[in-house]
């Protein structure tokens, strides 16, 4: 610091703190190098000793055990054989002297031959004992190492000693190499430590008061150009209460007068609470207080902390712009808020009714007094609106805000004028403001009764805000104010439309979802059965539960389905299938598959084949509809098919990945049918198998979809079981019952996946109402079998029909015995209609043909086809049944002239 008063700095005698700590650094960098060095140099003398030590033992201990060593020493002369031996061994090997003497030290050999014939120096005792000797020693030669080895002879005893000596000279080279690379390093690290020295010493003194007058004066001169430069006023105010300092901008913006330094604060002519904040004292952030025309927002702080002077210092803001800047934020969050709090309270469901509800609720509520929603009627339908604007029927759907007004109430059919700014707007697509209805500007001529109630009301403020989505116009939001609310501006009308159109989106959407849930719904129902088909087999009740919307799919629109489906010979068909997925795409498959399994029953299949023709048409579905992707058309099906028999009480079931039907027994056991289980329809390479039951009158079989078991509170093994314990339970009951009582235990209020339910309980024909007869390979029998038939409807009250049924049995067992193989059998069911069936062994099918005008034969199956109201065969495990129905009342003789004598058949 004694720079700083003129006085010469000493380097010695320096009293600021950058000074010192500059000196203590180098003094320890100095330290550290010099102790590094002589550390170095002390390990290089060690490092020498040792490397002259190892090179003279190894250079002794070599050329004592070189090959030919002993044989040279027992020769004449062993000088003449060691001595180029040695002297090339030590040129070689880096040492100063390799010297062979005899046990008694006479030297054979030695680099200085004169010396040759005499006595080693040096202690060699213990290398006679067979040790190496090394011993450091100042020679002729200078100071050195030397070694003394034994020579051991054939039979293990020292016969001769070498010694080999190199100076310490000849291996320190290498260390005082290192010597320049050393001091440069030293070097390096001194100057990079004094420069790192100086860096901290000058940040050192900067932070410090050690400054010279240069420095100070430079200092205050850059504090006073700052003070007064700023955008903010500073104020420094004594402990007394008066301006120690202000700068340009404080003067500005408390309008001060020139000569204010050291004035009174209170003498300024500022307000009195703004001059009470300066000359109080205290702490202050962010006070707003009025001066003028302005808003200053002031932060004060005292200046006797830290031991400080007393008194405050004070900044001044201006922030009357950035209080309009802020209110104009504070407005945009707010809207932004609202618009954000409608996209989540509008547009929950994909209702259009609702979605309204919602958006006139919320307008209600946070935009307007009153608040109502009118759509065009077609959009109600779910239909694209064809026209839009006014001249449209529209229906108010949604009205919020108090009750009793003079608005239109909901279901009010609205159609609005195209002469007024509202019905003009509509037809543009643009929004209307109203701000002052009671001016009567035009807008009442839409209805000019309830335009003056309206007024008389309050009304005064209306917005109308067309609903428009991809160009068309669905409706017309309107807002009302009412008493004392500030009437609509600009504003408004802008986050009005902001509002209405992300509100018209959903309504569109709403729309859409209604539209194509309308068609996947008439779809579905029209690929389900509606009626049940007559027949005598069960007594059969169904139901179908659709997954709730929302929880999956298109929600009422699935791919499960079932079939009740007549078949000859008084049996029934019961089918349950599940589609994967839901949606149109679902609809349409189950229904190609419904409508499939109804073409492949008229060929009256046995179960399992008609599940492998199922299959087969699946596969091909999904190798033709596959896409490029590799989708396929059909994500996955399964389906159960029974065959019922009345008369012999037996039932035929199959699987194609589908669950297991139950079976209730007449005493209410219920247990699961053990049916084979095959892959789901399309994987094919599996075959299908069947399970034969007989069921007692009375049994039930039950068939369903996984949703009625399925469920993601509970395991499918534990839903299996409660279904069979409902089954149990309500085994006493009619099927539609059971159905009922099923469900109600089973599926919840809004399910996650379609059900399908089948419940049919079975009956048996009784004995009186067949009749069997085994007819002998004879032509002739067939007069025997006619006179039976005969009498058996005679029996049964059927005489009208015995001349049809004749005619039908004469040409079916004709052909049998004519054609077919093994015994043959008649078989008359009496049910909803009469049942003839003609069995035999053979597996060959009559075809109905068009017999020629002089064909003596051929027409037999021809009249079978005209009197018989249904006819076909049947192909069983043993051979084929064909069969031939006639109704009740169809015993009336068919006028057809084909020049045949029937009593000849």
């Amino acid at each position: 610091m004694a720079g700083r008063y003129g006085r010469p700095r000493s380097v010695l005698r320096m009293r600021t703190v950058a000074g010192q700590v500059f000196l203590l650094q180098v003094a320890i960098v100095v330290l550290l190098v010099a102790t590094a060095i002589t550390a170095l140099v002390l390990q290089s003398q060690a490092d020498s000793e040792r490397e002259a030590l190892n090179r003279s033992v190894s250079v002794a201990e070599t050329f004592a055990n070189s090959p030919g060593m002993e044989a040279a020493l027992r020769s004449p002369d062993p000088t003449a054989v060691l001595q180029p031996k040695a002297e090339a061994a030590r040129e070689r090997s880096d040492v100063d002297f390799i010297v062979v003497f005899a046990t008694d030290g006479t030297r054979y050999t030695h680099p200085l031959p004169d010396r040759i014939g005499r006595k080693f120096v040096g202690d060699f005792d213990a290398a006679l004992a067979g040790e190496v000797v090394t011993e450091k020693l100042t020679g002729t030669i200078g100071p050195l190492v030397q070694a003394v080895v034994p020579v051991p002879g054939a039979d293990g005893s020292v016969i001769a000693l070498v010694s080999a000596g190199v100076t310490l000279d000849k291996v320190s080279g290498v260390a005082e190499e290192q010597f320049p690379l050393l001091f440069g390093v030293a070097g390096g690290v001194l100057l990079l430590a004094t420069g790192g020295t100086a860096l901290v010493t000058r940040r050192l003194r900067r932070q410090t008061h050690g400054l010279g007058p240069e420095e100070m004066t430079r200092m205050y001169e850059h504090h006073d150009a700052v003070l007064h430069a700023v955008r903010e006023g500073v104020l420094i105010v004594g402990g007394d209460g008066r301006i120690l300092l202000a700068n340009d901008e404080a003067r500005r913006l408390l309008d001060l007068p020139a000569d204010v330094d050291g004035r009174p604060v209170r003498e300024l002519g500022l307000s009195p609470g703004t001059a009470a904040l300066l000359a109080s004292g205290r702490d202050a952030s962010d006070v707003v207080v009025p001066v003028g025309g302005r808003l200053l927002a002031v932060n004060q702080r005292t200046t006797d902390q830290a031991g400080g002077p007393p008194g405050t210092v004070a900044t001044l803001r201006d922030t009357t712009e950035l209080r309009a800047l802020s209110g104009r934020a504070d407005t945009a969050r707010g809207r932004l808020a609202l618009l954000y709090d409608a996209g989540t309270e509008i547009g929950t469901t994909l209702d259009v009714v609702r979605t309204c509800e919602e958006l006139a609720a919320f307008g209600a509520s946070r935009l307007a007094d009153y608040a109502s929603v009118d759509l065009v009627e077609a959009v109600l339908r779910g239909e694209e609106p064809t026209a839009t604007g006014a001249d449209v029927d529209m229906r108010r759907v949604a009205f919020g805000g108090g009750e009793g007004t003079a608005l239109y109430p909901v279901g009010h059919s609205i159609r609005f004028v195209p002469t007024t700014r509202m019905g003009a707007g509509l037809a543009q697509g643009e929004a209307v403001l109203e701000a002052d209805l009671t001016s009567l500007s035009g807008w009442q001529r839409q209805d000019e009764v309830r335009a003056r109630q309206l007024v008389e009301a309050g009304m005064h403020s209306m917005i109308a805000v067309p609903l428009r989505a991809r160009g068309v116009v669905l409706g017309v939001a309107m807002f009302w104010r009412a008493g004392s609310a500030e009437p609509f501006e600009a504003e408004d009308l802008s986050l009005a439309e902001e509002l209405v159109a992300r509100a018209a989106v959903s309504v569109d959407n709403a729309r859409r979802y209604s539209r194509e849930h309308t068609m996947a719904v008439t779809l579905q129902q029209s690929l389900l059965p509606r009626v049940l088909p007559e027949q005598s087999g069960v007594d059969v009740a169904y139901r179908y539960r659709p997954a709730q919307a929302g929880l999956g799919g298109l929600g009422g629109v699935g791919g499960d389905w079932f079939d009740i489906i007549p078949l000859p010979g008084a049996r029934v068909a019961l089918v349950v299938g599940d589609v994967v997925g839901h949606g149109l795409h679902a609809a349409a498959t189950m229904g190609r598959l419904r409508t499939a399994v109804h073409n492949f029953s008229t060929l009256d299949l046995p179960p399992d084949e008609l599940l492998w023709h199922l299959d087969e048409l699946v596969a091909r579905i999904d190798q033709d509809e596959a896409d490029e992707a590799g989708e396929a058309g059909v994500t996955g099906a399964t389906c159960v098919y029974a065959i019922y028999d009345p008369v012999a009480g037996r039932c035929s079931i199959a699987r194609a990945g589908h669950l297991q039907p139950a079976v209730v027994a007449p005493d209410g056991t219920a247990r699961f049918a053990d049916v084979p289980g095959g892959p789901p329809l399309g994987l094919g390479g599996m075959p299908f198998e069947t399970l034969e039951l007989e069921l007692e009158e009375g049994s039930r079989l039950v068939l369903y979809t996984d949703g009625l078991v399925e469920d993601r509170e509970r395991e499918i093994d534990e839903g299996l079981e409660l279904l069979r314990r409902t089954l149990e339970r309500y085994a006493g009951g009619s099927p539609e019952e059971t159905c009922a009582a099923v469900l109600g235990a089973m599926v919840p209020q809004r399910p996650r996946d379609d059900v399908a339910l089948l419940v049919g309980r079975t009956r048996i024909l009784a004995a009186d109402r067949t009749a069997w007869w085994d007819v002998p390979r004879d032509p002739a029998a067939v007069r025997g079998i006619r006179s039976a038939v005969t009498e058996r409807l005679g029996a049964w009250g059927l005489g009208e029909l015995v001349f049809s049924t004749e005619l039908i049995l004469s040409e079916l067992v004709t052909n049998a015995i004519r054609y077919g193989e093994g015994p043959i059998g008649v078989r008359l069911i009496r049910d909803r209609s009469l049942i003839c069936e003609v069995t035999d062994r053979s597996s060959t099918s009559p075809h109905l043909r068009q017999a020629a005008g002089t064909d003596e034969g051929g027409r037999g199956l021809f009249l079978v086809a005209q009197f018989a109201e249904r006819w076909g065969t049947r192909y069983t495990g043993g051979g084929k049944v064909i069969w031939a129905e006639l109704p009740y009342g169809s015993g009336e003789e068919p006028e057809i002239d084909l020049g045949l004598d029937l009593d000849g058949l």
